[in-house]
């Protein structure tokens, strides 16, 4: 059994010169996704005090909560920041070997971490507004305290403002980090480069996919399984736009597709279920699939065939 073993663990090692997929803390070390996932947490909440934790904040300790929260979150983003910072260097010197040490970058990934929570009231006050679309929006919710507490659609786009925020200050892989992580939790896909405008409600949200080049303007609606995508996936476009753009006021309904970089949805349209678009559409348009025909058969107690 031990030489079996011992073969095994060799051709382990050998496979590890060969090929990408080893992290080495002393070597070209990326960020720690368990400390991204904390970075989030601390995040939430301090975008809403006493709703992520597993007991109440009382109003006199509101102050040492904030303290608290944000001087971790300070910590942990300076120190993976600077580890993501080391590996942009890597990836512009094009070399899998050759890394500077993250301990080069803290001062520069110290600046964008205070830079980021000088933002967060700025964040705040976008994830609310989206938390009050959301209530607006659906019938169902009784109150914007429901919707921060169990509505998937805030939560996907309270970490897309944040990995957002990261994104267009080139922080690398932590912004498409933090943005797979919340896809998992939601089922919503909201790649991290995706421009989106206040006021976004997101209601269901499951199978939701906004692409790296969308722009999305303000108090648009979109329902579950709409696809803002790209018409090509070839790595050739990758610099270019290739997602849609949807104007304000537009209402995409469940199981739309829209796809291409020159695809433009102009304000105040409504898009239908199911709708497949590629080419622009003017304002105030309203888009709807050409129902189907179905035949019901009769059962025993209806001798009659109806259409629907």
């Amino acid at each position: 059994m031990g030489t079996r073993l011992e073969k095994i663990i060799n051709k382990l090692r050998e496979s590890y010169k060969n090929q990408r997929g080893i992290n080495y803390k002393d070597d070209c070390n990326l960020p720690s996704r368990s400390s991204v996932i904390r970075i989030l947490q601390d995040i939430e909440n301090l975008i809403f005090p006493g709703f992520r934790l597993e007991s109440e904040i009382e109003h006199r300790s509101l102050r040492f909560s904030i303290q608290e929260h944000s001087a971790r979150l300070l910590k942990n983003l300076i120190t993976e920041t600077a580890k993501s910072l080391a590996f942009k260097e890597r990836l512009e010197n094009q070399s899998d070997n050759i890394c500077t040490s993250p301990a080069e970058h803290m001062e520069k990934a110290e600046e964008l971490a205070y830079a980021f929570l000088e933002a967060l009231p700025e964040i705040r006050q976008l994830i609310l507004e989206d938390v009050a679309a959301t209530q607006e929006g659906d019938p169902a919710a009784k109150s914007q305290e429901e919707v921060i507490l169990s509505y998937p659609g805030v939560e996907a786009l309270a970490v897309h403002r944040v990995a957002n925020y990261l994104w267009n200050r080139q922080i690398p892989l932590i912004p498409r980090m933090m943005s797979e992580y919340i896809h998992g939790k939601t089922g919503i896909d909201i790649h991290p480069g995706a421009t989106i405008g206040k006021r976004l409600c997101i209601d269901h949200g499951t199978g939701v996919v906004i692409g790296e080049t969308t722009i999305i303007g303000d108090n648009v609606k979109i329902y579950q399984g709409v696809t803002l995508g790209a018409l090509s996936v070839k790595k050739t476009e990758a610099d270019t736009k290739r997602h849609p753009t949807i104007e304000d006021n537009v209402t995409i309904y469940a199981g739309a597709t829209i796809l291409g970089g020159t695809t433009v949805i102009g304000h105040d349209s409504i898009i239908g279920g199911n709708v497949w678009l590629t080419s622009s559409v003017p304002p105030h348009s309203k888009i709807y699939n050409q129902p189907s025909k179905y035949i019901i058969k009769p059962g025993k107690e209806d001798p009659h065939d109806f259409q629907i």
